[in-house]
């Protein structure tokens, strides 16, 4: 801990008191460790935990290395690098600001076959012309991407996460070697998503996004893990997800790339969600509910249960909350005064 940042340490006993289970929370600027904390039974510094849709922050980061190295284009149709997409409307920059309209899968596949889910969504019809709404695509911005990285590299996304990162604690396509350090999670007993929505029709379509994929068994399954689900399957360590958004900002994808990649690209209220967004070409950015912290300029990717992953460009920082338990948006505030306390200490 560095010196100066000791209410976040009261901030974080706050937090850890009000949590089954473990958490941490860390802090990078410009490669300095200012906070690094973790409480919990069985909680270390080394504590895998998996990410769910702070997973879609890693992809992004994928997507724009594989931009700054030519190999893809956001602007161009999804149908330049896949054939088979049946959407000649659909561009890869649809797909990455959740505008492409195909928020679900609509046939009977396994949600853990990344390759049947992408077929099934090039013949799939979008619920509306690409780019004219926006709707948190919660699993099927994983099926895409994967298939789209697969396309242009040949490989899976969990070898291209090895190949652009390095030798980072951040897994997709968790080995077994590493399942003795990965967090058993638990749900709070009042555990909901979507709590924004109250509309019974469009419920049943978050119904069909999800297919389970929040249920107890499901979310400390092995096979979750394995499976390489770029929506939210990853593992990584709080740790390890600081430091890899401090290195974002400090220069490893290039500032022309990274400056497309974390502009708005859609905003406003989710046309099934009824929550405010606001996205860059795969990042979350600062929006009304002050996801990012009392900041101005922000990016990064939130998690299902209270995971808040992201960077401060502003401040020159990286930072990460992981969470063993699951707790609902609308009553959870833990990473919220995580992010106020540090911005007191800045």
């Amino acid at each position: 801990m560095a010196p100066g940042f000791e209410p976040v340490r009261e901030a974080f006993s706050a937090v850890l008191a009000r949590t089954s289970g473990g958490a941490a929370f860390s802090v990078v600027r410009r490669g300095e460790v200012l906070v690094e904390l973790w409480g919990g039974p069985g909680w270390t510094r080394d504590t895998l935990v998996v990410l769910f849709s702070g997973t879609k922050g890693v992809v992004a980061t994928l997507m724009a290395l594989l931009t700054a190295q030519g190999r893809i284009d956001p602007s161009s149709p999804v149908k330049a690098y896949w054939p088979e997409f049946s959407s000649g409307d659909a561009r890869v920059s649809h797909v990455l600001s959740h505008t492409v309209g195909l928020p679900y899968v609509a046939a009977d596949v396994s949600f853990l076959d990344n390759r049947a889910n992408a077929l099934a969504l090039a013949s799939q019809r979008p619920l509306w012309t690409p780019g004219t709404r926006v709707a948190y695509h919660a699993a099927t911005f994983g099926y895409l991407c994967t298939e789209l990285i697969r396309r242009v590299t040949g490989r899976s996304v969990g070898a291209v996460l090895r190949s652009l990162l390095g030798d980072v604690d951040i897994h997709l396509g968790t080995p077994p070697s590493e399942d003795h350090r990965v967090a058993r999670l638990t749900r709070s007993p009042d555990y909901r998503i979507s709590t924004f929505l109250h509309d019974p029709r469009r419920r049943r379509i978050v119904e069909k996004m999800y297919r389970g994929l929040l249920d107890a068994d499901t979310i400390n399954a092995a096979s979750y893990r394995r499976a390489e689900l770029a929506a939210g399957g990853a593992t990584g360590t709080a740790a390890a997800m600081a430091r890899l958004y401090d290195r974002i900002r400090a220069g490893l994808i290039p500032a022309p790339v990274l400056a497309e990649a974390t502009r708005t690209w859609s905003s406003g209220t989710d046309a099934i969600n009824d929550r405010p967004v606001h996205f860059g070409l795969g990042y979350e950015l600062p929006d009304p509910l002050g996801t990012y912290g009392p900041v101005g300029v922000a990016f990064g990717h939130s998690g299902a249960g209270g995971g808040r992953h992201g960077a401060w460009p502003e401040a020159e920082l990286g930072f990460s909350f992981t969470t063993g338990e699951l707790q609902s948006e609308d009553v959870d505030d833990r990473g919220t005064q995580l992010l106020t306390a540090l911005a007191g200490c800045l």
